[in-house]
């Protein structure tokens, strides 16, 4: 397998889950500005939809969008346990995270990158974030992970997200169970293992 990737994106999540399943893959580097890849390939060739993550499969076929990933990734391995079997109540409660995470935090974070962001428009996204976040210290003050006491692959992706909060000027020390959270789930070898090999 191939994983393309771009530093300091949401690729990181499906690079965690890819370390924590101890899987054999190789990591493609992606300029996702210039669409080229660290190889000189049109990355547009390989993910028409110009964005990591991408996994390409030993056959040939190329998966996108990053919730996708980690379910097909978890389900190769179900006894690692990072995604709870499919048509069961608790694998509708992880995409429930998933899909919270892509559409409440990673979409809601996204404009804040934009430099031309009028002040209103960051006024009003991080209000937003902020009632999210209110949402996710309640969860996290009571429980390790998103799903309970194990870790999975929706960790993964919050991990990645709440990263880039820095960055755009929100500070999660407000809602003190985030860093012990982000502390957690970053201790673990995977992370790591995953964080080094990006920074390299």
């Amino acid at each position: 397998m191939k994983l393309y990737y771009a530093p300091d994106t949401c690729s990181l999540s499906s690079h965690i889950v890819l370390r924590e399943l101890g899987l054999s893959f190789e990591l493609v580097k992606v300029d996702i500005r210039a669409k080229r890849t660290a190889d000189g390939r049109d990355f547009l060739d390989i993910n028409p939809k110009g964005y990591v993550a991408a996994l390409e499969l030993d056959d040939g076929n190329v998966l996108t969008e990053g919730p996708a990933i980690v379910q097909y990734l978890a389900d190769l391995h179900p006894a690692r346990g990072l995604a709870p079997a499919a048509g069961t109540l608790q694998r509708a409660r992880l995409q429930e995270w998933l899909n919270f995470i892509t559409s409440e935090l990673h979409a809601g974070l996204g404009p804040l990158f934009n430099p031309s962001l009028p002040e209103d428009a960051r006024v009003y996204f991080r209000e937003k974030l902020s009632r999210r976040l209110d949402y996710l210290q309640g969860i996290l003050a009571g429980q390790d992970h998103l799903m309970g006491d194990a870790f999975s692959v929706a960790d993964a992706y919050l991990f990645t997200v709440l990263g880039w909060c820095e960055y755009v000027g929100i500070d999660i020390a407000r809602w003190p169970a985030l860093p012990a959270y982000v502390a957690r789930v970053g201790a673990r070898p995977a992370v790591q293992d995953a964080l080094r090999a990006e920074a390299a």
